[in-house]
């Protein structure tokens, strides 16, 4: 499955460059660094966005609790039908885009955390913007949002939608990738926001 699975990825990309991101799949380690981030006895509602041929899909099939809800988005209809395959025991949708709304159908106003393998600088910017905002009404307050990206340049649009918690680097994937853990604020009346301080420099 796994020699397939890079198969498909390479000609995605070798077909789209753009959207995909990659040459190949994320790796295991990139993988395992973004689910460590979440609380998994806690979560009940999960999303993916960007999924792609499951390489973080994988990782949260092994830890997701049989309480929760899983909704994978990926809008490539041959690597969407491959999820379908393998992973039957989560929802498919397609594009992220249209997020909320897609949720909405399946009566979930509010996630515990989105999982992002989208290269969001690779898009233009009101497409990036409209991601990112999707992503963040998604949220319930407190909810993260957990992406890799290539690069830091991500790092000023998502602080000021997000409190970044951290972004570390993965040096063992192609390429190299950076993880970013970002919290969605919780306001309280007379407060901008609840959490700890994060410095932006």
């Amino acid at each position: 499955m796994l020699r397939n699975n890079s198969l498909l990825f390479f000609k995605k990309f070798i077909h789209n460059p753009k959207y995909v991101g990659s040459i190949t799949p994320s790796s295991r380690y990139l993988a395992n660094r973004m689910v460590a981030a979440a609380k998994w006895e806690e979560a009940e509602n999960i999303v993916e966005v960007g999924s792609g041929t499951g390489a973080i899909t994988q990782a949260i099939a092994k830890r997701v609790m049989p309480k929760s809800k899983v909704i994978l988005f990926e809008k490539d209809e041959e690597m969407a039908q491959k999820l379908q395959q393998d992973f039957p025991q989560f929802t498919r949708e397609g594009n992220a885009l249209r997020l909320v709304d897609q949720l909405k159908k399946h009566n979930i106003h509010e996630v515990d955390y989105i999982f992002s393998g989208l290269p969001f600088y690779n898009f233009s910017p009101a497409m990036r913007l409209q991601l990112i905002l999707q992503c963040k009404e998604a949220l319930k307050p407190g909810g993260k949002l957990i992406a890799f990206q290539y690069s830091l340049q991500m790092k000023n649009l998502l602080s000021e939608h997000f409190e970044i918690e951290t972004i570390s680097l993965v040096p063992f994937n192609i390429p190299p990738a950076f993880v970013y853990v970002c919290r969605k604020p919780v306001k309280f009346e007379g407060e901008k926001s609840y959490g700890r301080h994060i410095s932006r420099r």
